[in-house]
């Protein structure tokens, strides 16, 4: 019997009016319009809590573009969840964020695409830096929480100690520095975005420096980056072990990132109940414990520490979501991290044009 997870990652939507070429959403996300509605949203969230869930994060696309965003955050804090809202703050008036206060939000994570508005609105594909700012005080006047997200990759990285800096003036609990992951939108375009270990290693100190100067104060997470570590990160801390997600079509996955991994039943809330998928979905059995592991992740004295490293990216990297994550210096395939790790300084400070996040209906520059 598994333990119960620890949080609800609920992906209301998969539309977003930012266009950030990082984006971790699949990207055939227009095939996944037909999405919960409240009743079943409400459900869900009960069940959650009934589950053992402690926290739920309203997640997306953008979260605030469901119109019953309020009711969805009143129907978790009746539950009795902590109650996160990830959100680009595109647009969001302070009425809605005192309505949100109201229904029982508890925190808001905002993020941001880079230290200033020309950078910033470059990689988001739209001019929504300054709101997101004035947003993130409010969240602060209006009494909730406030952590801010950037995730940094070849063209912001060079100024994390500005994006530090940029939290600290809002008054940010919380900083998530997120090194990209290879996944959706970011795989296809890793290439430009991939870091040269120099430019990695020098915003690695910048931000452990913060970290320690900053302690008490502000908390600033460096989420490890892929494939410049020595062993592979215990990927959403092993696969169904500690955190659920429900996407907007109510498919529960045990990772954020599964979409694409073949032979996937995709059971839905629709169908089943939230807690009978969580324990006996086939889904969450394909790569929970460690009866699935390879020789090599099997008879590692890590195998309860990283549980195999990354399944996805076991799949994107070797088309086979079993084999050892690549990421490991233990794997047979872990020559294909070497040759894609970027050793050299790129040539240019702001290498390439604009990117955006892929629509594969449309081509690379659909919002």
């Amino acid at each position: 019997m598994s333990d119960p997870p620890v949080a609800l990652l609920a992906e209301l939507t998969y539309r977003c009016p930012l266009r950030c070429a990082y984006c971790s959403n699949p990207t055939d996300w227009r095939d996944y319009g037909d999405e919960l509605d409240t009743a079943v949203w409400s459900r869900v969230l009960r069940e959650a809590a009934e589950l053992g869930a402690l926290h739920v994060h309203f997640s997306g696309g953008e979260p605030l573009l469901r119109d019953d965003l309020e009711s969805l955050v009143r129907a978790a804090r009746d539950a009795g969840l902590y109650t996160n809202l990830i959100t680009s703050a595109w647009r969001v008036t302070r009425e809605r964020l005192a309505a949100l206060a109201d229904a029982g939000l508890d925190h808001v994570q905002v993020s941001v695409q880079d230290s200033d508005a020309a950078h910033a609105d470059a990689l988001a594909g739209t001019a929504v830096h300054a709101h997101k700012l004035e947003a993130a005080r409010e969240v602060k006047a209006l009494g909730m929480a406030l952590s801010v997200n950037a995730v940094l990759h070849q063209r912001n990285l060079a100024r994390v100690g500005e994006i530090i800096a940029l939290a600290e003036s809002v008054g940010a609990e919380r900083l998530e520095l997120a090194n990209t992951q290879w996944h959706g939108s970011a795989l296809a375009h890793r290439d430009a975005l991939m870091p040269d270990r120099e430019t990695l290693a020098r915003a690695q100190a910048v931000a452990l420096a913060a970290r320690a100067r900053l302690r008490g104060t502000m908390d600033v997470i460096w989420v490890i980056p892929d494939w410049y570590e020595d062993a592979p990160r215990p990927c959403m801390d092993g696969w169904g072990r500690r955190f659920v997600t429900v996407i907007p079509t109510g498919v529960v996955l045990p990772c954020p990132g599964a979409h694409g991994l073949p032979g996937m039943v995709f059971d839905s809330v629709r169908d089943r109940p939230l807690g009978d998928i969580w324990r006996e979905g086939a889904d969450f059995q394909r790569y929970r414990g460690t009866g699935w592991m390879s020789p090599t992740c099997a008879g590692c004295e890590r195998r309860d520490v990283d549980f195999g490293g990354c399944r996805c990216q076991a799949f994107a990297l070797t088309g086979d979501a079993a084999r050892t994550d690549p990421s490991c210096p233990k794997s047979p395939d872990h020559r294909l991290v070497r040759d894609l790790r970027r050793e050299r300084p790129a040539t240019a400070k702001e290498p390439g044009g604009p990117l955006y996040r892929i629509d594969i209906r449309r081509g690379p520059r659909a919002s």
